[in-house]
Order: structure tokens, then C-alpha cells, then sequence
């Protein structure tokens, strides 16, 4: 018995061409496009409000609180657990003069719960 060879195994892969672009890391990925590199101004600012708001933080409370997402009406703290939003909620009028007196406009702070997990 004779054995037979499939027309197409003979057939040699073609050169792949360089048609897929190499990969970018995250600072290039947004430098490069539009949103985001607006997305990454958004947290830059973000972190920013954060490290200007933490010295008014008491104890170790900002180790339980994240900064969340800016937009054109306010600043978002994420809270890790009810306790410190409520203590969050309590110092939003500093939080908001502080960011004020920084002349971050919009100084209005909203205060929201991390859901579990995050």
C-alpha cells in the first residue's frame, strides 16, 4: 500500500507580514488615543485630590478610602465600609474647602461605598 501525501501539506506558510503592531505599554496606550489619554488625565486628577485631602483625614482612616471618578459636577471618595463614609460625610465640608482653597474647581465631594469585593 502506497501512501498518499495531501496536496496542500506541501504548501509552505507564507511570511507572516509585520501587519500586527507591536505592544504598547499603558503610558503609550494613552498618549496616543484621544479618550484615553483623557480617561488618564481624569485619574491623574483624581490621585491628586487625594493626596491634597489625606493630611485632613484623622487617624489611619485613608488607608480605607480610594478617589474615585472626576467629572464635570464633583469628585467621587470611595469608602471601604459604611463607618467610613459616615466619617467621610462628616468632613465633606472640609474636603470641599480644602479642594476649594487648592482652586480645584469642582470642589463638590460625593462619598460612596465600595461594594465587597472591590
Amino acid at each position: 500500500m502506497r501512501a498518499t501525501i495531501h496536496p496542500l501539506s506541501q504548501v509552505q506558510p507564507a511570511a507572516k507580514a509585520s501587519q500586527v503592531p507591536g505592544p504598547l505599554t499603558i503610558a503609550q496606550a494613552l498618549h496616543q488615543h484621544d479618550g484615553l489619554a483623557r480617561l488618564g488625565l481624569l485619574i491623574r486628577e483624581s490621585n491628586r485630590r487625594l493626596e491634597l485631602i489625606k493630611p485632613a483625614l484623622p487617624g489611619a482612616l485613608a488607608r480605607y478610602v480610594r478617589a474615585g471618578p472626576v467629572d464635570e459636577t464633583g469628585w467621587t471618595l470611595l469608602a471601604s465600609n459604611a463607618a467610613v463614609a459616615a466619617k467621610l460625610r462628616h468632613l465633606q465640608p472640609l474636603l470641599e474647602a480644602l479642594l476649594a482653597e487648592q482652586g480645584l474647581q469642582p470642589a463638590l465631594v460625593r462619598v460612596k461605598l465600595l461594594q465587597q469585593g472591590s
